[in-house]
């Protein structure tokens, strides 16, 4: 779920059409899970191929790739490597919460609450290696760059956009802006109507960028106040400090200067972390985070492979070859009509 930082960050609407010709690294496994959330049947349940085969990403990924690819934007996406030691136990604590919302989807299910067991579905929504594999797969046959990051894909995409080999980061968490991307897009995989969970009330949902310069000077802070404000309101990291939420954190880093002097105040205030050594290291790994040193000539865009993506999306996995035909003929209409814009 990432670091909250809502309430603190400069914000504003853009379209997908300002993002034209802008390279995006995307967070691979932030995309993929929220296709695998949203993308359900009335119950909740996953589309799935004839073999039983989860198929709900590959729909994200082909249709929602294809709008972003014909408003003349370049992707790349940006793959989690192995996960730092001190994010194992958020890893294993929301698996837990998969497999009890899992378990509450069922009940519901059972019960003929299709609203409540679409909650709990999506919720339930987790990224195996046959979901990673297919992915790739379909992402290399539209002709999209992959990169592996070590690491965090989060802090992959953010060297990716200091480097200035990406525009943007884009995500639904805001943790690239803790590893210092300059700029992070918001609601890219996503966007429309969106209904709010157990509410009859619907909301629109559009493309916003997170200016990073921006969000520091509001605050009055710097870089290393943001990761402190991170490590204060929790993270994927360590735990945070009970109480404390993005604005209280914004007070707190005003008055001091160092990690150190942040661990005094809190003892002054009656307030501690769990475990200071902990925090420690989780403030070097957003400061100085495991990244791929990629050059901007080893990453290049192909053109789509029709034939091999129609026998992957329809053959292997029974998409509707004639939706899958006309979205890629709408591509090709939209692509050459950007090629006359610039």
């Amino acid at each position: 779920m990432g670091v909250d930082l809502g309430d603190i960050v400069a914000k504003r609407q853009i379209t997908l059409e300002s993002l034209s010709t802008k390279v995006i690294a995307v967070d691979a496994f932030n995309f993929i899970f929220q296709f695998l959330s949203n993308i359900r049947g009335p119950d909740g349940s996953p589309l799935r191929d004839s073999k039983g085969r989860i198929t709900s990403h590959l729909s994200g990924l082909f249709y929602r790739n294809l709008k972003l690819m014909q408003n003349g934007i370049k992707l790349v996406y940006v793959f989690d490597g192995k996960p730092p030691l001190l994010k194992l136990k958020t890893l294993e604590a929301r698996a837990k919460r998969r497999e009890e919302a899992f378990e509450a989807w069922e009940k519901a299910k059972e019960a003929g609450e299709l609203e409540e067991a679409r909650i709990f579905a999506k919720q339930s929504a987790s990224i195996n290696e046959e979901i990673l594999k297919s992915s790739k797969e379909v992402l290399e046959l539209l002709g999209i760059p992959i990169i592996q990051a070590p690491s965090d894909g989060e802090a992959q995409a953010a060297y990716l956009c200091k480097k200035g080999i990406a525009y943007a980061a884009a995500s639904q968490d805001y943790d690239t802006l803790v590893f210092g991307t300059p700029k992070l897009v918001r609601n890219l995989a996503i966007t429309g109507k969106r209904k709010l969970p157990r509410k009859n009330i619907f909301v629109d949902v559009e493309p916003e960028e997170i200016l990073l310069e921006e969000t520091l000077l509001q605050n009055k802070i710097d870089q290393e106040k943001l990761i402190m404000i991170a490590l204060l309101i929790g993270n994927d990291y360590v735990d945070g400090i009970k109480g404390i939420g993005p604005k209280t954190a914004v007070k707190i880093v005003s008055k001091i200067n160092s990690l150190d002097e942040l661990f005094n105040f809190l003892k002054i205030k009656g307030k501690t972390f769990e475990n200071e050594e902990e925090v420690r290291q989780a403030y070097m790994l957003f400061k100085e985070p495991e990244v791929e040193d990629v050059q901007k000539e080893e990453i290049f865009w192909k053109e789509i492979d029709e034939e091999k993506l129609l026998k992957f999306m329809c053959d292997e996995h029974d998409f509707s070859e004639e939706r899958v035909q006309n979205a890629l003929k709408e591509y090709k209409q939209n692509k050459r009509k950007q090629a006359t814009l610039f």
